[in-house]
């Protein structure tokens, strides 16, 4: 993969609320370098220059030449979340909190025809952390891709990230990290 990762925030009610972060009526968008993404089986080592690494477990979707979704998979979203704090205090982009290196493990890639309401789910150890359902989305799916086409100069191997549901928590050095489907195991990581 070698196109953008377009990321979406505070789209679950619940994790706008964990944050203490109002909703907004369009969509916030930031991005992640693909070089970020990380496939199954990777050991993936935390930076040094963070001391709470929080995952966010997501929905990612492919967009095709005809920039439409092709097929989509679970994600997670890595976080800096004391870096991004500083840079919020600060008015900062908060781009280093999001996209250092090795923040985005991807799982397995399936086609959109599969997409159902299935729940999405994160367990770290072999218990379950983070769930989410495609329902409880403030903006579906196809809102994003309609407003990520209208707005940005999106291309065909883009990935869009939907947001994440609460249940955010730091992820620590030893910890391993399952990402389910429904009853589908799409990927699994370790941290260093």
């Amino acid at each position: 993969m070698n196109g953008s990762i377009w990321c979406i925030g505070k789209n679950f009610e619940k994790h706008a609320k964990e944050l203490a972060e109002p909703q907004e009526k369009e969509p916030i968008v930031f991005l992640k370098s693909s070089a970020c993404l990380v496939e199954s089986g990777k050991i993936i080592h935390l930076p040094t220059f963070s001391s709470n690494v929080q995952y966010e477990v997501e929905i990612a979707c492919l967009f095709d030449p005809q920039l439409h979704l092709s097929h989509f998979t679970v994600a997670l979203d890595l976080t800096a979340r004391d870096v991004q704090a500083k840079a919020k205090e600060k008015g900062l982009p908060w781009t280093l909190s999001k996209s250092f290196k090795q923040s985005c493990p991807i799982g397995k890639w399936l086609p959109i025809t599969e997409l159902s309401d299935a729940e999405f789910s994160l367990h770290v150890n072999g218990s379950l952390r983070q769930k989410g359902f495609i329902k409880d989305m403030l903006f579906s799916i196809p809102k994003l891709r309609e407003y990520l086409t209208q707005h940005f100069p999106i291309k065909e191997g883009d990935i869009l990230l939907t947001g994440t549901p609460e249940g955010i928590s730091t992820i620590l050095s030893g910890d391993k990290a399952d990402i389910y489907y429904g009853k589908l195991h799409l990927g699994s990581w370790t941290f260093a």
